[in-house]
């Protein structure tokens, strides 16, 4: 989908640049947006309130997994010396604990990549604005991201992370 995305945004840019051509310069610039939701204010700032968010989760899984480790080991040190049943009964808990320990942990990563993709949105939403910005203030005809290649003249990176970094103060 993004692949299909970026061929007609490139058939566009060739369109209009091969159209236009006859009258005028058409004026086209790029963005990295890696580096926007990476290096931006907002985007640290997105990344930080996760961390605050999610840190008590992720440190108590870290426990609860230490915990099953620990009961693993235990368990394998006192197997020879239990009866059949004491075996039988460590490993059902062993198992039940282990299955609750997955289900949190998944639980976890489904409510962060949740959480990840909302702030990511309100990051990007934030440098659309930017683009649309400099593009109108710099009278851009065209700005494309995800470019395989381009002159560092047409990267307008630099001036959307300086709008956003701005705005986030």
């Amino acid at each position: 989908m993004k692949t299909a995305q970026i061929k007609w945004a490139l058939v566009a840019a060739m369109a209009l640049t091969a159209t236009s051509g006859f009258a005028q310069e058409s004026k086209v610039g790029y963005i990295n947006t890696q580096r926007i939701t990476t290096e931006s204010a907002p985007a640290k700032a997105a990344q930080a309130k996760l961390e605050a968010e999610f840190s008590k989760r992720q440190k108590d899984l870290a426990d609860v997994q230490q915990s099953l480790k620990s009961m693993s080991d235990k368990f394998e040190r006192d197997a020879p010396a239990m009866s059949e049943a004491q075996r039988t009964t460590r490993q059902k808990e062993f198992a039940e604990q282990n299955r609750d320990f997955q289900r949190k942990q998944r639980e976890f990563q489904e409510d962060l990549n949740g959480r990840r993709n909302e702030e990511l949105q309100q990051v990007l939403d934030k440098a659309n604005k930017a683009v649309k910005q400099v593009a109108t203030d710099e009278k851009y005809d065209i700005v494309i991201q995800e470019v395989v290649y381009s002159s560092p003249r047409h990267d307008i990176t630099e001036k959307v992370l300086k709008i956003l970094n701005q705005s986030a103060k």
